[in-house]
């Protein structure tokens, strides 16, 4: 990869440190709402092997704000479910929840190099705003009331740029974290995972394989996933007495995994393309906010990979952050709008790392008392395939902010089901004046205003919130979802019902929806001056008096 060979600026609104798929979908996102931003990315390139592979359907709605979901669908490997054998013998079949109606599939897929690729590529066509610095790194970063300065070494040198906010997104060995003597807390496990590329033709279907002692590496779990160029991703645990340095060489790497593609039955030839080691950690910072300092991604939070909780999770820390830096830098919401960031996404990360930490001492149980719960529960699978749900990996699934800041809970007894303030709001298929349209899409770049009924239209005062000439986060769109009817330009048609099901609407609902796809709010019988009130908490400058 070329570097920008122009001078450094003295001067950036956000400097984001960290080029990988977090920091380049945050930057593509701040470009979308107008804010300019450095990327400091200490690799010449995107990275090498497949590293973080799953991608959730919330992180294809978020890559899909900034136009980027679409190349990761067509090359990615779409699946609903998987399987896990105990020895020789199948113990679960799990589909997560998916539909013909879905927007996209559960999971997707690819390997990370990809999910880079395309988040970059969506930031350089978002007019010019953000700046990638390849083969630079953040070396010092000194925090002041107004922003921070930083140095980066690059291949001329080194450089000081003075920045009005930092975001760190450099990994889990974060320079930034350091500079600021900021330290991970939580738990490290000790088992260790072998991970492997290779590259082998297969006509198996796309899913998410498990193995638990099988007889082509006794006392070993395995896991398998297929990628895009006839990957295979092949994960294997190695005894707690085997040398992780010696565990990584080639000689000691591929008998294992040659052992367990015959005993599978893929015969086809193969290659090696990346080998690597891993142990899992569930670590994280109290806080995402310190100052002007602001922490996404790894930096921040480190999640087991089981269940696929780590790239998935820094993607929803850069959807939730975007929107709300941008209206604080735009002077359109007090700071205080940013703790917010961080109480939600500390949050997050508390119910992923819980989720994670299960699934790793199912995965790579910790001591004998962990082995012998695990292979209990795999016998009684054998025996019993009604308790199979014991042996299930729980895969990532997008966190209800519960408690948050931001939520209007008052209204909330008038409704029995739905979705509460704090959760995403739902999917549904709806009809719009040139075809089908899935409501999520109306989502993740400004305020959403859902008006049910039972024919087309909106009452007047609700359709004068509307803020047609505002862009970007402060704008609020508003939309009437009919069940009947013509659509139009202010008109969703829900012939399916799934809208109105999903959102528990009657006739005159109101909901309110953050720019990052989740519910504010929501009324039974609401009005505009209610939808005004909730807007002015966060000093949203385009809503009228």
């Amino acid at each position: 990869m070329t570097f920008t060979a122009s001078p450094f600026p003295d001067h950036v609104p956000v400097l984001i440190a960290g080029g990988g798929p977090v920091g380049m979908t945050l930057a593509a996102l701040l470009a979308r709402y107008g804010i300019a931003s450095l990327v400091i990315e200490a690799d010449d390139g995107y990275c090498a092997g497949s590293r973080a592979i799953c991608m959730s359907r919330r992180s294809q709605e978020i890559l899909g704000w900034v136009g980027a979901d679409q190349p990761l669908v067509d090359k990615g490997l779409s699946w609903v479910g998987g399987r896990s054998y105990f020895r020789d013998r199948e113990v679960l079949h799990f589909q997560m929840p998916s539909e013909p109606t879905q927007r996209y599939a559960p999971m997707v897929n690819i390997q990370q190099f990809y999910a880079e690729e395309f988040a970059h590529k969506a930031a350089l066509a978002q007019g010019g705003r953000v700046d990638v610095r390849w083969s630079s790194k953040v070396i010092a970063v000194r925090p002041q009331a107004d922003g921070a300065q930083v140095d980066i070494e690059a291949v001329d040198g080194t450089h000081t740029v003075q920045a009005d906010w930092v975001v760190a997104c450099d990994g889990g060995r974060s320079t930034v974290r350091e500079q600021l003597g900021l330290q991970l807390e939580g738990t490290q496990y000790e088992g260790k995972y072998v991970i492997v590329d290779v590259v082998q033709k297969t006509k198996r279907a796309v899913e998410r394989l498990a193995w638990f002692d099988p007889p082509s590496n006794p006392g070993s779990t395995i896991l398998m996933h297929r990628q895009p160029d006839d990957v295979w991703r092949i994960d294997y645990q190695i005894r707690d007495d085997e040398d992780p340095v010696e565990a990584v060489k080639p000689e000691n790497v591929l008998p294992r995994v040659q052992s367990h593609l015959s005993m599978i039955g893929e015969n086809e030839p193969w290659e090696p393309l990346w080998i690597s080691i891993y142990n899992a950690k569930c670590l994280t910072l109290s806080s995402y906010r310190h100052g002007r300092v602001l922490f996404a991604g790894d930096a921040g939070h480190l999640v087991p990979i089981f269940g696929v909780r780590g790239l998935n999770s820094g993607l929803d820390d850069a959807g939730n952050l975007a929107w709300k830096l941008a209206l604080v830098q735009q002077g359109q919401a007090a700071d205080a709008l940013l703790d917010s960031y961080s109480s939600e996404r500390v949050q997050a990360t508390h119910e992923n790392i819980a989720y994670g930490a299960k699934s790793t001492e199912f995965m790579a149980p910790p001591d004998y008392g962990f082995k012998l719960l695990r292979e209990a529960a795999l016998r009684l699978c054998t025996e019993n395939p009604a308790v199979s749900s014991l042996v299930n990996p729980r895969q990532s699934t997008p966190v209800e902010y519960q408690n948050s800041p931001l939520n209007l809970t008052a209204q909330e007894a008038g409704f029995k089901a739905g979705a509460r303030a704090g959760m995403p709001a739902p999917e549904a298929k709806l009809r719009a004046g040139n075809g089908d349209l899935h409501l999520t899409s109306c989502f993740g770049g400004e305020f959403v205003l859902l008006h049910f009924a039972k024919q087309p239209g909106l009452p007047a005062a609700l359709q004068a919130l509307a803020t047609p000439d505002v862009t970007g986060p402060a704008a609020l769109k508003v939309i009437c979802i009919a069940s009947q009817g013509q659509a139009n330009a202010h008109t969703l048609i829900d012939e399916l019902g799934q809208a109105h099901e999903r959102y528990d609407a009657e006739e005159g609902t109101l909901y309110l929806v953050r720019p990052d796809g989740y519910v504010m709010g929501r009324w039974r019988e609401g009005s505009a001056a209610d939808v005004q009130a909730a807007l002015r908490r966060l000093a949203i400058h385009s809503v009228a008096p």
